[in-house]
């Protein structure tokens, strides 16, 4: 049940168009609904202005496409990530309105579409091409979370004359979401050319040395630049949620 509906809802009983047995009644379910294998988080929404958000990876289809029907009747949006395109396609045979993306391995049903919100862009940078796919989640979720997104990809420190030709439009944005993987330094590089929240994402992209990301991680950890937030390895959601939640501070759920 979304926000909006509680809100209906409370509104109904106070005007007298609602008996507090029906209200009761709508409002049952939360603050969970218990699926058996499942328990769906109805009022994450209310508590946090996120609403779930389903991990894909490791749910069987059928999994996926109960817990999906069951959010979409609850009025929230669907969002699925770490979803394959073969699971995909068998969940979208179930739940036709599903849209995949599948640069960002996201499967999408919007029920409501989120007003932009927030102090400024959220911008998403990728060092590498090879990037992308943990890049494109963080700024899909980003975008469905609320918040108005741009992307610069593939300016990592190998050619740091890419990065700095962006250096004026990139300045400009209220939170940076940096995403690398190799040695992970681009996060420090743009941390200390910048005065807004910088939170770096390290990607299992590199060769035997890299440990799968370790390498990245740890060196996002040691970044010279001070104050930057890291994320674990090939969170994108992650870094999406914590940049909504900055980019919102001081701002109502009504964006005032």
């Amino acid at each position: 049940m979304t926000e909006k509906r509680i809100r209906e809802i409370l509104d109904g009983v106070a005007a007298g168009r609602m008996t507090a047995a029906a209200a009761f009644k709508h409002i049952r379910e939360l603050p969970f609904e218990d699926l058996g294998f499942a328990k769906l988080d109805n009022h994450r929404s209310v508590r946090r202005g996120i609403p779930e958000v389903i991990f894909g990876e490791g749910k069987t289809s059928d999994q996926l496409v109960a817990i999906g029907l069951r959010v979409i009747a609850s009025g929230a949006n669907l969002i699925i990530t770490r979803l394959d395109a073969d699971k995909a396609r068998i969940v979208k045979r179930k739940i036709r309105a599903l849209a995949y993306h599948q640069d960002a391995s996201i499967g999408v049903v919007v029920k409501e579409r989120v007003k932009p919100s927030g102090h400024g862009v959220v911008m998403v940078l990728s060092a590498g091409t090879s990037d992308i796919p943990v890049a494109e989640e963080a700024a899909l979720c980003a975008e469905l979370f609320g918040n108005r997104i741009a992307r610069v990809y593939d300016v990592g420190v190998a050619g740091i004359h890419r990065l700095t030709a962006h250096l004026e439009v990139i300045r400009e944005a209220s939170v940076l979401i940096v995403v690398a993987g190799m040695e992970g330094a681009l996060p420090s590089v743009v941390a200390g050319l910048v005065d807004k929240p910088v939170i770096a994402v390290p990607t299992s992209v590199g060769y035997g040395a890299s440990m799968g990301g370790l390498a990245a991680l740890l060196g996002m950890l040691n970044s010279c630049a001070s104050g930057v937030t890291v994320v674990n390895i090939d969170n994108g959601f992650g870094a999406a949620l914590a940049a909504t939640l900055i980019n919102r501070v001081g701002i109502d759920r009504d964006g005032r």
